[in-house]
């Protein structure tokens, strides 16, 4: 028998795939017509194909808020605090310390030596000039301290420590500078510059002379300082003490 001849068998199998064909596409459609109406009853709850529409909302309505006043229990009643009593604590008693008995280790017999206060290598003289003397091309436009330093028998001392230290024109100074350095005033000159406008003042600057080593070999000698022309350099002169 030919592969291409029908028997009854064969024609009654292809009728039944045919039928599942059709059921599985009315399957298919049913579930898609099931799946579009949850989705329009999800997107349109207030919509006619809901059977269970949620309660209709206004949306322009404006919400109005219910205030519920708070009533007190029927038993509260209020109470006032008891005022505490404070106890007060006693401060502990201090009991005075004997007072020291002053007495002497020098026998009432003996006479105390009093040591005099050792003198400074050096001393110093000043004398307020007129600056043009020093610096005849700035006239009056100038004020300032020089001087020299020198020994016992007045020769000159070299590289000897000065400082200014003090406050002038509101402003603090304190300034070093070394003998030898302003040959104007001699071998062992020096000088410190001030100001260029003259003012006057008691003591707010003093002078010191140190050695090498930075000690003092002078005490604070204090200056004046004039407003007038012919005294704005105060001219200063350390002497070594015999």
């Amino acid at each position: 028998m030919s592969k291409y001849d029908y028997d009854g068998t064969t024609s009654k199998k292809g009728g039944k795939l045919e039928v599942w064909d059709m059921l599985s596409i009315i399957l298919l459609l049913l579930t898609l017509c099931i799946g579009i109406y949850f989705v329009t009853i999800f997107i349109m709850p207030n919509s006619a194909l809901n059977p269970f529409p949620p309660n209709p909302i206004d949306p322009n309505a404006t919400p109005t808020a219910t205030i519920t006043q708070i009533q007190p229990e029927a038993t509260w009643t209020a109470t006032q605090p008891a005022l505490l009593t404070e106890t007060p604590t006693l401060l502990p008693t201090f009991t005075l310390e004997p007072s020291p008995t002053p007495f002497s280790l020098v026998p009432a017999t003996k006479t105390l030596t009093v040591t005099a206060t050792p003198k400074a290598a050096f001393s110093a003289s000043f004398k307020g000039i007129d600056s043009t003397i020093i610096h005849p091309e700035l006239g009056c436009k100038w004020q300032g301290v020089g001087g020299t330093v020198v020994d016992a028998n007045n020769a000159d001392m070299l590289r000897m420590t000065i400082r200014l230290v003090g406050t002038y024109n509101g402003k603090s100074k304190n300034e070093l500078t070394v003998s030898s350095i302003a040959p104007a005033y001699g071998k062992s000159g020096f000088e410190f510059f001030l100001g260029d406008v003259p003012i006057t003042s008691k003591g707010e600057l003093y002078l010191q002379l140190l050695d090498q080593a930075g000690l003092p070999l002078s005490d604070n000698l204090y200056i004046d300082l004039s407003k007038e022309c012919s005294k704005n350099l105060v001219l200063v002169r350390f002497v070594k003490n015999p």
